[in-house]
């Protein structure tokens, strides 16, 4: 099994801009994994600007849910995988689930979901030979949401997080664009 990093960080930290530096670094084999879908104009301009940004040799594959299974059918000769992000992954899957519900959020229903979908992913790692770059976000350093809604949604990509991190052999937190290296912790 190749290495996997965890890069996690605030919104604009440079997450996706380091998870691309690193990707450049290891090989021209790359499997570019996007998750978000464009629900609206602003969005779609965000899904443009990242397009742009990623070399045109590299393969992208949209998946916005279900992102283990499709990994492993299309990962072919990749020698990295870049999956950005975690934070639409489980995002997709709360509007997935809330559609279905028909707007009614079973907060035990949807963390087993989404914890299904992190441990297809990790699966996925495990059986890949290519080195995974995971993207996502830290929200638990901010407020506490004011809503039901919003502090589930915190919950849950916090533990899908600390699964990630506990599979991966390197997790860094971005801060201001800068890497700071927090598993496997350096030494002095």
């Amino acid at each position: 099994m190749a290495k996997s990093i965890l890069i996690i960080g605030g919104a604009r930290s440079g997450k996706s801009y380091f998870a691309q530096e690193l990707a450049l670094k290891s090989s021209q084999f790359v499997l570019f994994v996007a998750t978000a879908e464009d629900r609206d104009e602003e969005m779609r301009q965000r899904i443009e600007e990242h397009r742009k940004a990623r070399p045109g040799e590299w393969i992208t594959l949209e998946a916005p849910t279900h992102v283990g299974r499709r990994i492993l059918e299309k990962a072919g000769m990749a020698k990295t995988v870049v999956l950005d992000c975690i934070t639409l992954l489980v995002n997709n899957i709360f509007l997935e689930f809330s559609e279905r519900a028909g707007g009614e959020i079973d907060a035990a229903s949807i963390e087993k979901e989404v914890m299904a979908e992190i441990d297809e992913l990790v699966r996925c790692i495990e059986q890949v030979e290519a080195g995974f770059i995971i993207v996502t976000n830290e929200v638990g350093l901010g407020l506490v949401p004011a809503n039901k809604m919003g502090r589930l949604y915190r919950d849950v990509l916090g533990r899908a997080n600390q699964v990630l991190a506990s599979h991966a052999d390197e997790v860094y937190l971005m801060v201001a664009g800068m890497p700071l290296l927090i598993k496997p912790a350096r030494t002095l």
